[in-house]
């Protein structure tokens, strides 16, 4: 391997496993594009990263997703970039959303929007399966969860889209970095809004439940309302339009697969559980050494950007056996959601999401072929996916 690789270039966004296989190899701790930041392929190094906030903080998210070109972002000062104690403390006020009775009490109507949303698409002519299927099921949840307006539902992902990929815009990128400038403020504008509504009138939403929660006596400042709500637009939508995407792609390049999976549907929890190791939609884990630390034979720096590869991790071969092999039959893993006190609060909504989206797809439709555009893969350093999946249903 020669040179510093960019992660963020199309061709490795579109593939980047070959890459990551050769760095578990040679280079699992190495510096990589955009900025020289410190990237752990290795499942042994990244979990070292993972399990250790005293010497990599979080903190390395709110550097990254707020570079000084920004001006700010409400996101880099969620709990995403929190250390423990404080991060566990703000984390307990949003976990009654997302505990199972609370998932399952939202499945019903998950699974009828999802049925609604797969009859509307055409069978036999060409769809952009990511506006068409993968956006609107999330959209729906995020909206049932804050209590936003649904005719919002492609807006938001336009947000959410220029806010994910801040980490993949350099400094000299003048021309990219207006829309983001543009799309945070609109996006604090508009939640401003919804905060003051609420405070005005309460309801049964997690905003409300934010305005009128306590942390140790003291109620929340509206910039950290702010902060959890940009944080919810992330990865409440953003990552589960990912996941769904990948599971168009899975269906579409594993026909085999689609045909078990159709013929018992109780095999599509394995099908999803599969789809998040593989895609690994929340892609890239964002940290900053507190000291000078040494990790896989190589000295970083204190204050060190560092990104562990989660995507790398989740097909490291001394945990994942044929790593690079789709196989249903894999037993599960909690890995594609990350580890420790920043393991994915929302788990359990974004595996009934894509279980009840996967459904509904197969009892309509019996194959899915590629369109003739080729698909277009979202640029971010933090989530990996598709922004584009032209593509054809077959009844």
């Amino acid at each position: 391997m020669s040179g510093r690789p960019n992660l963020m270039t199309p061709e490795l966004k579109a593939n980047p496993f070959h890459l990551y296989a050769e760095l578990r190899r040679n280079a699992p701790v190495s510096q990589v594009d955009p900025g020289g930041m410190w990237a752990v392929a290795r499942y042994e190094e990244g979990m070292f990263v993972l399990k250790n906030p005293r010497l990599f903080s979080s903190a390395g998210f709110g550097l990254a997703t707020n570079p000084p070109w920004l001006g700010g972002n409400p996101a880099s000062r969620s709990i995403s970039a929190m250390d423990p104690p404080q991060h566990g403390r703000l984390r307990t006020l949003i976990n009654p959303a997302f505990t199972s009775a609370a998932v399952n009490r939202m499945e019903p109507r998950v699974r009828a929007f999802a049925r609604e949303v797969v009859a509307r698409l055409p069978l036999g002519s060409p769809v952009d399966m990511v506006p068409a299927f993968a956006l609107p099921v999330p959209a729906f949840v995020l909206g049932n969860l804050l209590g936003l307006d649904a005719s919002l539902h492609s807006q938001l992902k336009h947000w959410a889209d220029q806010l994910t990929s801040v980490t993949a815009i350099r400094p000299d990128e003048t021309e990219r970095q207006e829309p983001v400038r543009r799309a945070v403020a609109d996006v604090k504008r508009y939640f401003g809004e919804v905060v003051e509504h609420r405070r005005r009138e309460p309801g049964e939403d997690l905003v409300s439940d934010l305005l009128r929660a306590r942390v140790e006596g003291e109620a929340l400042t509206d910039d950290e309302i702010m902060a959890f709500l940009f944080l919810m637009l992330l990865g409440g939508l953003e990552t589960t339009v990912q996941l769904l995407g990948l599971c168009v792609l899975a269906l579409m390049e594993h026909p085999d697969v689609m045909a078990r999976v159709r013929a018992d549907r109780s095999l599509i929890p394995r099908f999803v559980e599969e789809v998040l190791r593989t895609g690994a939609p929340g892609h890239g884990l964002l940290r900053v050494t507190t000291e000078e630390v040494e990790l896989g034979g190589v000295r970083l720096p204190k204050g060190a950007p560092v990104v562990v590869l989660l995507g790398s991790l989740c097909r490291d071969e001394a945990l994942f056996p044929n790593g690079d092999r789709f196989d249903i039959d894999r037993p599960a893993s909690q890995l594609p959601f990350g580890h420790g006190p920043h393991f994915c609060i929302g788990a359990l909504l974004a595996r009934m999401e894509a279980r009840l989206a996967v459904e509904a797809l197969l009892e309509r439709c019996g194959g899915v072929s590629p369109g003739s555009e080729p698909v277009v893969w979202h640029r971010s350093m933090v989530v990996r996916g598709p922004s584009s999946i032209p593509a054809v249903l077959h009844p």
